[in-house]
Parts: C-alpha cells; structure tokens; sequence
C-alpha cells in the first residue's frame, strides 16, 4: 500500500485536517491499494495561493520552453508506461490491455501540446491603412483549476493539464477519490521534467469540500470539468455568477445505429467493443442499440452469443475481456437500472447479475448485459447507466432511427452502421451529437481532434483536445499599431 499526500506548492504533504481515508482494488477489494488525504477546503485554498504565487514567473516563460517540459514529460511517462498501467489498473479496474493504452494516450497528449509550443501565438491581420500594423497577442489566463473523473484517470487530467500549462496559466486539479494515484503519478512526472514549484497542484478530497472553494476562490480564471451532469450544471452555476470561464463535458446517451443493409457482423464487433470495453464505464461507451426491424433478430442472435463469450475478471489477469465495476456503489445502480428495465417491460436477453462466486467473490463484477423489447419512455432508453448495459431499441426505417436517437436530453457520441453514403451523410448532419461515428466504435477519440457534446452533455462553449484546446485556456488580445509618423 502507497501512502500519498496533495501536491500543493512543489511539496507532498496531507490534509491540514490530518484526515485519510483509502482504496481499494475494485477486482480485489482485499487489496488496499493506497491512502490519501481527505482533504477540505483550506487545502484547497492553500493550492490556490501556490498557483497564484507561480503564475507570473511561468507565464513570462515562452511557449516553446514550456513546451520543451510538457515534451520530457512525454518521455518519462513512455518509460514508465507499463508500470503506471498496472498501477492504474489496480486502482480503477480496467484491463491491462486498456490501462496500457491510456497510459501511451497520455504519452501522446504531452508530446502533441509540447509539438504545438512551436506555433502557439496570434496572428498578423492585414490593415486598411498603409504602416499600420494589426496582429493578435495570445495569452494566459491565470490560475486555472480541472475537476476530473475515475473512468479515465490518467487520460483526461493530461487532456486538460497539458494545454493548460502550454498556454502559461498555473493550475490546480482535484481527481476523482475513486482514483486519483494516476493524477499524482503525473504531477511527479511533470516536476522530474523540470516544471516550476507551485506551477501545478493536486487536491485529493471530496467535491463538496474543495471542488467548492476552486469554484469561488476569486484567483480562478477558469474551470474544466468532467464528470455528471448533475455536479457540472450545479458548477456551471456557480461560476456565472462571478462570469467565469467554464467548460463542462457532462453525461450521455450514446446511440448505434444498425440499418438494413449493415454488416451485421461488424455491428456486434462495433457494439460490444463500444458497450462492455473499460465495464461500459466510458462517456462515449452505447449504451442504446437502434435497429431497423428486418434485421433485429439476426443482430440481436449475433450479440448475444457474442456478449455471452466475454470473459470477464480481474484487468490484471490474461485474457480478461472486462473488468469489474469501479465499486459497490457503480455496481449496484447498474444492476438497479437493469431490474427497473425488466419491471418496465424490457426483455432480459443475457446478464444482468451479479458476479460474486470464487475469483469474483471480493470484487464488483457483473455480466455483460443486454436487455430487448426496449422502448424510448423507458427510464433505461433516456437515463446514463455507466457500466456494461446495453438497450436495444427496434425502428421501421432510417427517419425513425434517427429521431429515436435523438429524442434523449444529451448529445456526445453518436454511431452509425451502413454500406448507404447518402444516408451516412444525412446521418452526419442531423444526428445531435458532437462525436460522429461512422462505421467505426463509439468510444475512442483522436487526441489533434476537436472534442465535446452538445444539449446536456455540454456546456458546447469550448472543444477538448486538439490544437483548439487551447482556445480555452488563453485569451486573445488586439494590437493596433501605426507606424507612419
């Protein structure tokens, strides 16, 4: 067991409070697998006051030496990327397979910004008037805070530190309890490749605590948040008040789509993938199957035998296909959601237990699920289950198919399966979503391309990842500049 502390100032130190609490190996809850401070807010405001102090000696700092760190950064995490994978996979669950990959996407995102510090700045504008000069300044905000999740806990904090950090602000983040050894993992990584003290902090604490004195502190520029849409509208909120920047990527829904004319085998490969890779624990996992009804039988014959093959346990273990829910409380309303489905009139095609005998005995693990008969009323076809469940849905054609993905409150990842160009293309411009798939798995996410939801899945002001991200994170200043007298 590791015994962690906040990172506040270029210091490890615990809660003021001296209160700790500790997690444990959702596969294996035998497993203790750290302890961390449960911090309040006069941690929180203790961080701030380190950001503020660090932010005028980092931002004069060019982009591109800025950058030169976010590149080592990148470096040192490729060598240590398997031993934080199974580090991660102990915390939150997934695969190893899964944890590797998010481990090297972080990798990837410090080498991209670290790429982009070479062209970061404004642009020269032509003006009206002989020797005059009109250009753009970009530049930071200032002190900057990011409330992440579990599901990804190395990935996103690194989404949202990176081009935060390029842009010179200085920042402090508070990851999600479940999991937030990977977030320190980073901070650790970032002071060996040379960022100065102070420049990033690391809050470990409840939301209610320290999530609320990041929301008020005055010093605040601008907040990035992931996570429910529950907490991201109550944050919003908050934060309008005082007319703070904010960017809120919320829940989902997230639509398949299979018409008629799909290879049927490549929809239950795109399906499955998408609904039980990461324990359907992603925002961009399906979790709603739309299928013309002349093909519903075959497909759904398809899935099934295909969802019963999964080989479900510990992520560290070979061979293991999905791994446990992140815990007690994830796996219990996923199996509330499931039973509330079946008194609703849907039909329990396969799963929808729990697991607990032998190796599953201490963890959170459950059948991959599907469930039939689903209609668009039922609380399964508009609620975000987040775990391994899947409702599949039949329409008469491609018009119903596309209201019936679209008729839920949220809008992140949308799928579409078909050999018809002409109705992908009508699919792409009138599905409400801000992530379109086509032929391809609803989850996963090129890293240089925009990124965000649309209706309640976001606040839609400003894109995640990609070069755009760091629209966010800076500010553009106006420069009139007559050089004719």
């Amino acid at each position: 067991m590791q015994h962690q502390h906040n990172y506040i100032g270029g210091e490890w130190v615990g809660a003021q409070s001296g209160a700790k609490y500790s997690t444990f190996n959702p596969a294996d809850t035998q497993d203790m697998v750290a302890e961390y401070p449960r911090s309040g807010a006069q941690d929180a405001l203790q961080a701030l006051d380190a950001a503020q102090k660090s932010y005028e000696g980092w931002s004069v700092m060019t982009p591109i030496a800025r950058g030169r760190i976010l590149s080592k950064a990148s470096q040192i995490l490729e060598q240590r990327k398997n031993e934080l994978a199974i580090a991660l996979t102990r915390e939150e669950g997934k695969t190893l397979a899964e944890s590797v990959g998010e481990v090297q996407r972080a990798v990837d995102i410090f080498r991209f910004f670290g790429g982009l510090s070479y062209i970061l700045g404004g642009q020269t504008i032509p003006h009206d008037l002989p020797q005059n000069l009109l250009l753009t300044l970009r530049q930071s905000l200032g002190v900057v805070t990011l409330i992440t999740p579990w599901n990804f806990p190395i990935a996103i904090p690194a989404w949202k530190m990176a081009p935060a950090l390029l842009c010179g602000n200085s920042v402090v983040i508070k990851p999600a309890s479940q999991a937030p050894g990977p977030t320190l993992e980073l901070a650790k990584v970032l002071e060996q490749a040379g960022l100065p003290k102070g420049v990033l902090n690391v809050v470990i604490g409840e939301g209610s605590a320290v999530g609320a004195a990041m929301c008020a502190h005055p010093a605040v520029m601008a907040l990035s948040f992931t996570g429910s849409h529950a907490v991201g509208s109550s944050i919003y909120q908050r934060l309008a008040a005082r007319m703070v920047r904010s960017q809120m990527e919320m829940g989902s829904k997230n639509p398949t789509i299979v018409l008629a004319d799909a290879d049927l085998d490549l929809a239950v490969n795109l399906i499955c993938r998408a609904a039980f890779g990461l324990t359907g624990q992603a925002c961009t996992a399906t979790s709603r199957v739309i299928v013309e009804r002349t093909v519903l039988e075959p497909l759904i014959e398809k899935l099934v035998k295909k969802t019963r093959s999964i080989r479900v346990g510990n992520g560290l273990d070979a061979g293991t296909e999905m791994g446990p829910a992140v815990s007690k409380e994830q796996l219990e309303g996923n199996l509330a959601y499931v039973n509330q489905a079946v008194r609703d009139g849907a039909e329990l095609l396969t799963g929808g237990n729990r697991l607990s005998s032998d190796a599953y005995a201490h963890g959170w693990f459950m059948e991959p699920t599907l469930l039939g008969k689903v209609t668009p009323n039922m609380q399964i076809a508009r609620e975000e289950v987040f775990g391994p469940v899947v409702a599949i849905m039949a329409v008469d054609g491609f018009d119903e198919a596309l209201a019936v993905a679209n008729g839920v409150e949220m809008g992140l990842s949308a799928t579409l399966v078909t050999r018809d160009f002409r109705k992908a293309m009508i699919y792409a411009e009138k599905i409400e979503a801000g992530v379109v798939k086509i032929n391809q798995i609803s989850t996963g996410l090129a890293l240089q391309a925009p990124f965000g939801g649309v209706k309640k899945s976001s606040t839609d002001s400003f894109k995640e990842q990609g070069a755009g991200a760091v629209e966010f994170y800076s500010r553009l200043k106006t420069v009139y500049l007559d050089y004719s007298a």
